[in-house]
């Protein structure tokens, strides 16, 4: 009668022959098929793919804005409105319109005096200078180009800064912004300012008012320090036609007696068809 041992035997010879069998079984096996699926690989090729680059960015145009800032006609700095641009308020609305009622202002309103003046004097200063002519009241000063009228009270800018107002106006003073425009005595000072000598004794004086020895200084060469435009309108507006009868007609003389003026007129009239 066999025991517990013979039994463990039997179990350990029948695993080993188990163990036997399934390694036969995995040796003898046929090996697996190759994949089906191959990996596609592109022909060999000689062109060269360039990689893709945007374009380059070209810089935008300068496209000027619409809004852009104009420039005001007039413009205050704080004692007064000055004249921005001379030839554009001739069209504004803030341009007083030819004084035709007065005969003397109707003569000089004319086109074709600004035309003679802008051949004798820089553009802007000639329209001044016509402006204050054809105008019976209204006015542009030629050197600082503040607009006001005549018999305003204007301020003043003192040295300190701060707005001064004149309540008592000098007769003079009233004199020369009828007849040149020039607001102030400062700015009749600068206009004058080649002849330093003749200040004070043409300061609102017209031709007639001025002595000989004066007007001798303006007729010559001056100092060559001052405007020379400011200088000839400064001459100009003291003559009744302003210089425009010796511009048109210089073989007349002017200040010469009417009979002596009308045979230089005659000879002149002559000469020129002859």
């Amino acid at each position: 009668m066999p025991g517990p041992c013979n039994s463990k035997k039997k179990k350990k010879a029948i695993a080993k022959k188990n163990k036997k069998k399934t390694s036969a079984i995995q040796a003898t096996a046929p090996p697996e098929p190759p994949s089906l699926v191959h990996e596609i690989e592109p022909p060999p090729s000689d062109i060269v793919c360039v990689a893709h680059e945007p374009p380059p960015e070209l810089p935008a145009p300068h496209v000027q804005e619409l809004h852009e800032e104009v420039l005001p006609i007039i413009h205050d700095p704080g004692n007064g409105p000055r004249v921005r641009d001379v030839r554009g308020f001739l069209t504004s609305f803030f341009a007083q319109p030819p004084s035709l009622e007065d005969p003397l202002c109707a003569e000089f309103s004319q086109e074709e005096v600004l035309q003679m003046l802008c051949t004798t004097l820089p553009e802007e200063t000639a329209i001044v200078l016509w402006y204050n002519k054809s105008r019976a009241t209204s006015r542009i000063c030629p050197s600082c180009r503040r607009l006001y009228r005549l018999g305003d009270i204007l301020p003043d800018l003192t040295d300190d800064g701060e707005n001064r107002i004149n309540e008592t106006r000098s007769p003079l003073l009233a004199r020369e912004q009828e007849i040149s425009g020039l607001c102030s005595p400062v700015c009749f000072i600068v206009a004058s300012f080649e002849y330093p000598s003749a200040i004070k004794t043409t300061w609102g004086r017209t031709a007639d008012e001025i002595d000989d020895f004066t007007w001798d200084l303006l007729n010559g060469p001056g100092d060559g320090q001052g405007d020379k435009g400011l200088s000839l309108l400064l001459k100009m507006a003291r003559l009744p036609d302003l210089g425009l009868g010796q511009l048109c007609l210089p073989d007349i003389d002017f200040d010469a007696e009417p009979e002596d003026q009308i045979h230089c007129r005659e000879n002149y009239e002559r000469d020129k068809f002859s």
